[in-house]
C-alpha cells in the first residue's frame, strides 16, 4: 500500500456531520464518501460520527465527533483554498465567515490579488486566496 496523508478533523461539539455537510455544499465535485456512526454501548452519543470520509475539490478529508477531548481547532493549521475567480472567493468567504470569525478580512495584502482568512462557525480555519 502506498503511504497517504489525509487531513483529519475532530469536532468537539457533536457537529461533525453538520460541518461535513456544510463543506460538501460549498465545493463542486464534493461528496460524502462514508460515514460510520456510534452504536449503542460504544463511547460517545449514539448516532454521532465515529468516522467519516468526504472529498472537497478532489482532496480527501476525514472527520469525527470527539468523545471528550479538552482541545479544539487552532488557526495554526488551516485549509488553504486557491480560488479561480473573485466571485468564488467572495462566496466562500461569506459562507465560511457566517457565524465564524474573520482573522484577515478580504483585501489585497500585497502577496495576492485578494485574500481572506476566517475561522468558520465550527472552529476550522480557512485561508482563501485569489492569486
Amino acid at each position: 500500500m502506498t503511504q497517504k496523508i489525509t487531513t483529519f478533523l475532530m469536532f468537539q461539539n457533536g457537529d461533525a456531520e453538520e460541518a461535513m455537510t456544510f463543506y460538501v455544499s460549498l465545493f463542486e465535485d464534493a461528496k460524502v464518501v462514508n460515514i460510520t456512526r456510534s452504536a449503542p454501548g460504544e463511547p460517545g452519543p449514539e448516532g454521532k460520527i465515529k468516522h467519516a470520509t468526504f472529498t472537497l475539490a478532489g482532496q480527501e478529508y476525514m472527520c469525527m465527533d470527539s468523545t471528550g477531548h479538552a482541545f479544539t481547532f487552532t488557526p495554526s493549521v488551516s485549509l488553504y483554498v486557491a480560488c479561480d475567480t473573485e466571485e468564488e472567493l467572495d462566496r466562500l468567504y461569506a459562507a465560511l465567515a457566517e457565524g465564524g470569525q474573520a482573522l484577515m478580512p478580504l483585501s489585497s495584502y500585497g502577496f495576492s490579488t485578494k485574500f481572506g482568512w476566517v475561522n468558520d462557525r465550527f472552529g476550522v480555519s480557512w485561508q482563501l486566496n485569489l492569486p
